[in-house]
């Protein structure tokens, strides 16, 4: 799933009980073993975008995607916020046909009642390829979160989220 930088999305979901890991990465480009530079000039086709690996028994993929959605705003086209570029896309990839369902389904749901004040732009497309990140990228809000971007863009979307889903998170 992509949905703006990364860091967010990784750091968000690795709290949600059921999710056994959430490992950024790139996908959906025409370029070979991305590399993070790659991705920045956005020629590369890539999104930066998170892989959630997850048990079924304790969350489910309806849940998933509604913890996705409030996460960044699928409204803005190639662009979250300050961070804009084709590599900040909304998109959800998909592995099968009932993820793909799903996907649409949802997105159906929140234009029919107008849950976004603009037209939800979120791509769906099957998942053609997948590269992880950097290792530095693995946990990066965790290990930099008085870095300036991290303190003032997904710090407060965190305590937003906390917030939000204090159902969903695993227990310290």
């Amino acid at each position: 799933m992509g949905g703006g930088c990364f860091w967010c999305l990784e750091s968000a979901f690795a709290q949600v009980e059921g999710i056994i890991q959430a490992e950024s990465g790139y996908a959906g480009g025409h370029v070979a073993n991305p590399t993070y530079q790659d991705i920045c000039t956005g020629e590369s086709g890539h999104a930066e975008v998170v892989r959630l690996t997850y048990d079924p028994q304790l969350i489910n993929y309806r849940d998933i995607l509604e913890i996705y959605f409030s996460l960044h705003d699928p409204t803005q086209l190639d662009r979250q916020g300050n961070d804009i570029g084709p590599q900040y896309r909304s998109v959800i990839f998909f592995h099968n046909d009932e993820q793909c369902n799903q996907a649409a389904s949802i997105i159906a749901e929140m234009s029919a009642d107008n849950t976004w004040p603009e037209p939800v732009v979120t791509a769906v497309e099957e998942v053609s390829n997948y590269y992880p990140a950097e290792a530095y990228h693995r946990s990066y809000y965790e290990n930099n979160s008085q870095q300036p971007y991290c303190a003032m863009v997904v710090g407060p979307k965190l305590a937003k989220f906390k917030q939000n889903f204090a159902n969903r998170l695993k227990s310290s």
